[in-house]
């Protein structure tokens, strides 16, 4: 998200998805949903804003990169809630768990540098084995 709306951005309509964006994981789906559609609402005269380039005629987005983070939240809103529509899963609701085991594993691989390819698939197999 932060790629295209940077940590702080100017355009008003960019600083509010930016804050909706950050209530992804204080929120639920309900709200979430609400807040993003209220806002799509109230700026989208001004997402569809077109420019003209004076060389060649054409046409475009004035806001490519806030349409763009609007456009890939709404892409991805039903994997972003997968946690929240089933709650009989032990799903957590952000990925901290597997990114701490992937950074651990990065880290011993990274000590064993000299490791084949073959080697280092084992040595992948036999971490996840030892942890379950």
């Amino acid at each position: 998200m932060k790629f295209y709306l940077t940590s702080k951005p100017e355009l008003q309509a960019s600083k509010e998805l930016l804050h909706i964006a950050l209530q992804l994981c204080h929120t639920d789906k309900e709200s979430f949903v609400g807040m993003f559609e209220e806002w799509y609402l109230r700026w989208k005269d001004f997402l569809k804003e077109r420019s003209v380039e004076p060389k060649t005629g054409k046409t475009r987005f004035m806001h490519q990169r806030l349409r763009s983070a609007y456009l890939s939240i709404k892409r991805n809103m039903a994997l972003l809630w997968t946690f929240y529509d089933y709650p009989d899963t032990t799903l957590p609701n952000t990925n901290n768990g597997i990114e701490a085991l992937f950074t651990d594993l990065k880290t011993k691989i990274r000590v064993h540098n000299g490791l084949s390819k073959l080697n280092k698939m084992k040595f992948i197999d036999q971490y996840f084995y030892n942890k379950k």
